[in-house]
């Protein structure tokens, strides 16, 4: 049974409005991790780093990872993290007028999703990144700006303009800058990171070069849905290019939104989804499996079941319903607001 302390403590992580999160599932996933003897972890997509958490929280030794830059951040600054906070010093030398910032944000983006002085806020912060050294502060002030542009865009994706006023509503969420939204971030991460004497990683990387040498992997991967994409870069392109200030990426300009060129994983295609998790079960095999799927996912939990028997004796299903709530429109939310989340457990 899951201590109610540890519990709160990974509850307090914040809820980043991105596709599949698995915040408000906590509770269940928990219940289901704590009945397990582990004591090192890998969470193999970390996504908004909110497992992960809870894996620390639990008292493992945790390694995130994710081959998105943002996600990569997001643990770095909150879960790898041994305690080190954004004091106003640092804060200082993020929000300084630097006389040398870039306008590339201001530039590519300007009229799409925020305001002349939002944009100038991100080219100004990023500007002054390069006075900061320590990574676990880098990554702080990175990802502060990138809950700060997922708070202030109304349905959380950049798939949309989000000056256009047609999903305004009135939420205090809106109506606040960037600045302000980035300011009370710090502030929430800084409650948020603690050291727990144990060493604990993040991982830029692709799924089949994480490190395999641990006791439980969990495994939320992309799935293909049965309608839409499961495509990330498609909804978070502008938060993916932020986390690098687009050092690399190549944006196609020619988009509406300059959208980056979108990330292979052949965890997206039917054609090669099934192979992927036979690979990704024979790499970790040596670990107890948690693979956390969806109901409206291919493929289905009869086959990804009997695939992992193939390397573990042992396979529980788990099942939950559960509610999403980031469908863009009306027929994606109703096709995928009510499923059956599933954790499959190879021992």
């Amino acid at each position: 049974m899951i201590s109610v302390g540890v519990l709160e403590q990974a509850l307090r992580y914040p809820q980043f409005r991105l596709m599949g999160s698995k915040h408000r599932l906590l509770p269940w996933i928990s219940e289901i991790l704590s009945s397990l003897k582990f004591d090192t972890a890998l969470d193999a997509f970390s996504g908004s780093g909110c497992v992960a958490y809870l894996l620390k929280a639990l008292g493992k030794r945790v390694t995130a990872n994710d081959f998105l830059h943002f996600s990569y951040h997001l643990t770095n600054a909150l879960t790898a993290n041994p305690g080190i906070t954004l004091g106003e010093e640092d804060l200082a030398i993020a929000l300084e007028e630097n006389p040398l910032a870039g306008r590339f944000i201001a530039d590519t983006f300007q009229g799409i999703f925020f305001a002349d002085e939002d944009n100038h806020f991100l080219d100004n912060v990023w500007a002054n990144l390069q006075r900061v050294d320590d990574p676990f502060k880098r990554s702080l002030i990175i990802s502060a700006m990138v809950r700060a542009c997922v708070k202030k865009q109304p349905r959380g994706v950049f798939t949309i303009s989000g000056l256009s006023g047609k999903h305004d509503d009135g939420r205090r969420d809106l109506r606040l800058c960037l600045k302000e939204h980035f300011l009370e971030s710090v502030d929430l991460f800084n409650r948020l990171v603690y050291s727990d004497g144990s060493e604990h990683r993040a991982v830029c990387g692709d799924v089949f070069d994480a490190p395999a040498s641990v006791d439980l992997v969990y495994l939320d991967p992309p799935y293909v849905p049965r309608s839409d994409d499961n495509c990330y870069i498609k909804r978070y392109h502008f938060l993916e290019g932020l986390s690098c200030y687009w050092n690399g990426m190549a944006v196609l300009h020619q988009s509406k939104v300059k959208k980056l060129q979108k990330k292979y994983t052949p965890f997206s295609y039917r054609k090669t989804a099934l192979e992927a998790f036979d690979r990704l079960f024979s790499r970790f095999q040596r670990s107890i499996l948690v693979l956390s799927y969806s109901s409206n996912g291919y493929p289905g939990k009869e086959d990804l079941a009997a695939l992992m028997r193939t390397y573990k004796s042992q396979v529980t299903v788990n099942e939950h319903e559960h509610r999403y709530h980031f469908g863009t429109h009306s027929a994606v939310r109703r096709e995928r607001a009510m499923v059956r989340e599933y954790l499959i457990v190879g021992t």
